[in-house]
């Protein structure tokens, strides 16, 4: 028993220290990059805010959530809090700016985390084929993926062709170098990452698990998260020469031997710090790095970075 609590009181500590440095990095060097003071002037419409002309999909840096359909999860006040990364429907998180949603279903087509489910991934098509009716410029990349531990759904490769059709991107290797007025008016780049079926072909309107890439690790530890994405985009090939998707997440994951198991206590101990990881980003040499930055509990501010420096390179200032 003893040995219980000195262990809790040891992981306490290295939260502390943790916490701690990362916050002292904020204040001896800042948050300060390119496109740090720009703000959209309305964020359900942030690409057609810039000069979609310009705006190639390798300069843009995607504001992403991480499971993102974990809204409605679980039982309220029970299990919710050990499963609820957002809090914001699909559709009012693209309105926000979201422009890449992590999305995880079982073999019923349910939304699901772990051993916890949610609503029909009906719900999820729906609300992003509402926000790209009312929106006319923006592109969205919809990742779907069988949850880890669950059977793929069946048939879900045709399921997903037939509701998004005619806004599906057809996956091109070419696409990455072309600016968003030449992709329009297709918005959807579907990435489909079965676990058991067959992944989806190179050419065809879905992409598979090749084009989109991250390095997760599973940690509550925000500084060791911190470090090891600045590390792993460190090692990625430049944006400019790229054929697939990088993604860094500025998240990090309660642990179940920790005291403090709930999403919301433990993401925060980094979900503040994304502006300081943009600016060390610019400052280790991997600004040109930068792709998608996804975060748990999305906000105004998280996008606004986002966007700031996604202006910043195609004024030419990174």
């Amino acid at each position: 028993m003893l040995s219980f609590f000195s262990d809790q009181i040891d992981k306490h500590k290295a939260v502390s220290e943790e916490e701690k440095t990362i916050n002292d990095l904020e204040q001896s060097e800042g948050s300060h990059f390119p496109g740090d003071d720009y703000r959209p002037s309305d964020r359900k419409n942030w690409m057609a805010g810039l000069d979609v002309e310009k705006l190639t999909l390798n300069k843009i840096v995607w504001p992403g959530t991480h499971d993102s359909a974990t809204n409605d999860i679980g039982i309220p006040l029970v299990s919710r809090p050990l499963a609820e990364c957002q809090t914001l429907s699909i559709y009012d998180q693209l309105v926000l700016g979201t422009r890449v949603l992590d999305i995880r279903v079982q073999e019923d087509r349910h939304i699901c985390h772990g051993i916890l489910t949610s609503y029909n991934v009906d719900d999820v098509i729906n609300d992003v084929i509402r926000f790209l009716s009312e929106t006319h410029s923006e592109i969205v990349i919809l990742e779907m993926r069988t949850e880890y531990g669950h059977k793929d759904p069946p048939e879900f490769e045709t399921y997903l062709t037939d509701k998004l059709g005619q806004f599906l991107i057809q996956q091109d290797d070419n696409l990455f170098n072309k600016a968003v007025s030449e992709i329009l008016p297709k918005r959807v780049i579907c990435i489909w990452k079965p676990r058991e079926s067959a992944k989806p072909n190179r050419g065809g309107l879905l992409w598979n698990s090749d084009y989109l890439k991250d390095n997760w690790i599973d940690t509550d530890l925000p500084w060791k998260k911190f470090q090891s994405n600045l590390k792993h985009l460190s090692e990625q090939q430049p944006i400019s020469s790229r054929k697939y998707f990088y993604r860094v997440e500025n998240t990090v994951t309660p642990q179940a031997d920790n005291p403090v198991v709930w999403v919301k206590p433990v993401t925060d101990r980094i979900r503040k710090y994304a502006r300081l990881f943009i600016s060390q980003c610019v400052a280790k040499g991997c600004g040109d790095k930068l792709q998608i930055l996804s975060t748990d509990l999305i906000e105004e501010d998280f996008v606004d970075a986002c966007v700031g420096f996604t202006h910043a390179r195609i004024e030419g200032k990174v």
